[in-house]
């Protein structure tokens, strides 16, 4: 079978750690510095129940509340990877933000997402709660983990979901209630 093409945005409040999620999934190390990002993109093939996928991951500026949802992620992009840092409120209430953008721009009740609590080395800093995290997701129909790019704790089981809620949308796997890695 050919590779499938898979575009996924990963968004969220500034330096939550989403190009240290992205590049510790393509490149296998964790960069301390923080350099805000502008836009990247990075591809992957991964294989998820023995199909091969080119990913195609477009990691975004950092949003806030007030960010105009830029369009060009509402077009041809297959899903989402949204991001909060688990030692900021403010990050988890942007996702939130940004999650009900995207359904505003898309005209849909729902879209394929992963919720991403990240930084979750960083435990004694921690404000927003597994449970919360979850609860949101449950909310959203959308799967969630809990994630640490520094430790490269469950980073590339981020990308794996991303691609099965995908494909979970577009009808090729059984819906489930999204099953939960934390």
């Amino acid at each position: 079978m050919p590779p499938k093409d898979r575009k996924v945005a990963v968004m969220g409040y500034r330096s939550v750690g989403k190009s240290s999620l992205c590049i510790q999934f393509v490149d296998g190390q964790f960069v301390d510095s923080y350099d805000p990002t502008i836009e990247n993109t990075f591809t992957k093939k991964l294989k998820v129940r023995g199909q091969e996928y080119g990913l195609e991951l477009v990691d975004t500026a950092g949003q806030d509340e007030y960010s105009i949802f830029p369009a060009q992620y509402s077009m041809n992009i297959h899903g989402y990877v949204l991001v909060y840092s688990i030692t900021s409120e403010k990050s988890f209430e942007v996702a939130q933000v940004i999650y009900d953008k995207i359904l505003d721009m898309m005209g849909k009740v729902t879209v394929p997402v992963v919720l991403v609590g990240n930084k979750n080395d960083l435990h004694l800093e921690r404000v927003v709660s597994t449970d919360q995290g979850r609860r949101l997701a449950d909310n959203w129909k959308a799967a969630f983990l809990e994630t640490s790019a520094k430790e490269h704790e469950a980073v590339n089981d981020i990308f794996t979901r991303a691609i099965l809620e995908i494909e979970r949308a577009d009808g090729n796997l059984p819906p489930g209630n999204g099953c939960h890695i934390s």
